[in-house]
């Protein structure tokens, strides 16, 4: 799952929102030639289905009550779901329905946006003013590899199932009362005055975004393929990322995930100084970790002797003992 948020595809949200909305159109502004999209998709929000662009446009410009001339106005969030999941939904409600189940995810990710920001009276979507749009397709930049080389043209069609959302958050609440920039995620002085500022925590916002997809859908997501992983491997000191890796190793069947989630949060968390306290702590929270290492890993391809699955529980309780010297 990649989830963005950016000032503005066309590069500047201090001024009006018209630009933007106009180049959120342009798959609907596409009628002939090799991109032609034959049906109109309007704008969505938490409460409506039949937004079209000149609504979005007056709604987002006049939500702007105390915002000087070079303060945002407006944010864009990108909420692009990958191969594998788009594969998951196709699947699961058929190309007539991912459209809908997209919108859904995007009114129950804005939720997790309003929350985000801890502010009194911000708690669900519809405490904002925003508007999201489906997208079929992407395209190719100069900017991109492909074209520079020669192999694609600039504006062609990407590859495989590209559907993804778009969304204009205004700066200020519905209200026009209250300023909300995820922009904002300096810690403050104290929680007081980081509540005052409502701080945004975007490692929170985008994990979150990534566990509605998998509650939502009842996605079946591999430790790896987690933004807690990611975020680790590549933000994360030495030491938190030999832990990462360690558990990224183990089994993941169903009655493990709660076990290994609650470590990865922990190792993203900073809580374990080194591997040895890793597996001590998890074992003092009733996380058998040594025994989960010590046990075969089930490999559906072919049936392990006695003798093979017995070299493979010694080979696990050696590197398990040689990282927690």
């Amino acid at each position: 799952m990649y989830i963005n948020i950016t000032a503005s595809e066309t590069g500047n949200n201090k001024g009006s929102s018209g630009a933007l909305v106009n180049y959120l159109e342009k798959e609907n502004d596409l009628k002939n030639g090799k991109n032609s999209v034959p049906d109109y998709e309007n704008w969505f929000n938490g409460a409506r289905n039949d937004i079209r662009r000149q609504e979005v446009r007056v709604k987002i410009d006049n939500n702007i009550a105390k915002l000087g001339s070079d303060d945002s106005k407006f944010f864009l969030i990108n909420i692009s779901p990958s191969q594998k999941e788009l594969e998951h939904l196709f699947k699961q409600y058929g190309e007539s329905g991912v459209k809908e189940k997209l919108k859904e995810l995007a009114v129950n990710i804005m939720d997790e946006y309003a929350k985000n920001f801890k502010r009194p009276g911000i708690i669900t979507n519809n405490d904002l003013l925003w508007f999201g749009k489906v997208e079929n397709y992407r395209y190719y930049k100069h900017t991109d590899k492909e074209v520079k080389n020669g192999t694609k043209q600039n504006g062609d069609r990407k590859e495989g199932q590209q559907m993804h959302v778009q969304v204009i958050v205004s700066r200020k609440d519905l209200s026009n009362k209250v300023k909300l920039s995820p922009q904002n995620t300096s810690k403050g002085r104290n929680e007081q005055h980081s509540a005052k500022l409502g701080q945004f925590n975007r490692s929170a916002f985008k994990q979150s975004g990534e566990e509605v997809f998998d509650n939502l859908f009842k996605f079946d997501r591999g430790l790896k393929d987690k933004f807690i992983y990611a975020n680790v491997m590549k933000n994360g000191t030495p030491e938190q990322k030999t832990q990462m890796q360690m558990i990224s190793e183990l089994s993941t069947d169903i009655s493990r995930d709660i076990r290994i989630d609650s470590l990865s949060k922990g190792i993203s968390d900073g809580l374990f100084s080194n591997v040895s306290d890793m597996m001590t702590i998890a074992k003092d929270a009733g996380i058998g970790l040594l025994e989960i290492l010590m046990e075969p890993t089930y490999e559906p391809q072919h049936t392990d002797s006695v003798e093979e699955a017995e070299k493979r529980r010694r080979k696990k309780l050696q590197q398990s003992q040689g990282l927690s010297r």
